[in-house]
């Protein structure tokens, strides 16, 4: 599994990183620009991400620009949504305004809040075939 971690929150990025390195190769970017280079550099090589974990406020350009620019992109090179990369929204923000953005309007896979709860992470990875 190759995985995105896109979070400008040094202990959340750690954690992350440390929790999700056993299930696949992580690459970090620390704001929201670094997120979209990386990810068409990935598409470019011919590598995606199979998980792309997405903090919803950073610098440059926030969470939700870079959801809907993945989406975008996956659209225009035809890339069906069984086969998009899965993305799990990260925040402190439990807002049902951000929920339903990411959700309905962006098209994440799914949205976790911090502190991230690392059991409800497993689960997800479980849920997406990723994690036995």
């Amino acid at each position: 599994m190759r995985v995105l971690i896109a979070e400008d929150d040094f202990t959340s990025r750690t954690l992350l990183q440390h929790f999700l390195a056993p299930y696949g190769d992580c690459d970090v970017t620390v704001n929201g620009t670094e997120a979209v280079e990386a990810f068409l550099l990935a598409i470019d090589e011919g590598q995606s991400y199979d998980l792309i974990c997405l903090d919803i406020m950073m610098p440059e350009l926030d969470g939700l620009k870079v959801l809907k620019a993945i989406r975008d992109k996956e659209k225009a090179l035809g890339i069906s949504p069984k086969e998009e990369s899965k993305i799990i929204m990260t925040t402190a923000l439990d807002s049902p305004k951000n929920v339903i953005e990411a959700y309905y309007r962006g098209g994440c896979t799914d949205y976790l809040t911090k502190p991230i709860d690392t059991q409800k992470l497993l689960s997800l990875l479980r849920d997406y075939g990723f994690a036995h």
